[in-house]
């Protein structure tokens, strides 16, 4: 057995010991389903405490250049936690571009937070177009997207944040453009 399947299959572990209720479905704001109010309301305040981990990470541009998210604060923002040797990631690329084209006349900017080195995310986009802006986390990353609830550490992860930094859909995995957009479309 190569070292890719190997990966794979510890990828695919991981993501369905721990994707739980987002394992091929979007989570929103909305379905927290039986919980009392206490806990709708914490779970409400992590996710606002990870917005604020989000716009202060320690991030790079592709060529090495500390940038800040913050500029991004008070618009809606679809961000996507991804690495250069993710295949599903990578298969989702070229939708996520069409829908930063589709919905940037909306306001809405899409993301890439690269769980991977600069050096791997510099490579890959060279040979990738890319229609939004890559950043460059690290391993970093990583717990930036724990802190929105991706406890299994999988990728691609998915997270949609409306203008009043309030998350409003996370996803384990990778995007159904369409279930996407009724997400966007209800910001």
């Amino acid at each position: 057995m190569n070292t890719k399947r190997i990966l794979a299959g510890v990828a695919v572990a991981a993501i369905a010991a721990g994707g739980g209720i987002l394992a091929g479905h979007w989570a929103t704001s909305g379905s927290a389903g039986v919980a009392d109010a206490a806990s709708v309301s914490a779970a409400a305040s992590g996710k606002q405490n990870a917005v604020g981990q989000l716009w202060s990470a320690a991030v790079t541009n592709p060529d090495g250049k500390a940038q800040s998210l913050a500029i991004y604060k008070g618009r809606p923002v679809v961000v996507n936690f991804w690495a250069s040797w993710c295949g599903p990631c990578v298969e989702e690329m070229p939708e996520l571009s069409a829908l930063q084209r589709e919905y940037a006349k909306k306001g809405i900017q899409f993301l890439g937070v690269g769980v991977d080195s600069a050096a791997n995310i510099k490579t890959f986009l060279r040979k990738v177009p890319v229609d939004y802006p890559i950043y460059v986390a690290g391993f970093g990353g990583a717990d930036v997207a724990r802190a929105f609830g991706n406890n299994a550490g999988g990728l691609p992860y998915t997270v949609v944040i409306d203008a009043n930094g309030a998350v409003r859909a996370t996803k384990l995995g990778q995007i159904k453009p369409d279930e996407l957009r009724h997400t966007l479309d209800a910001l």
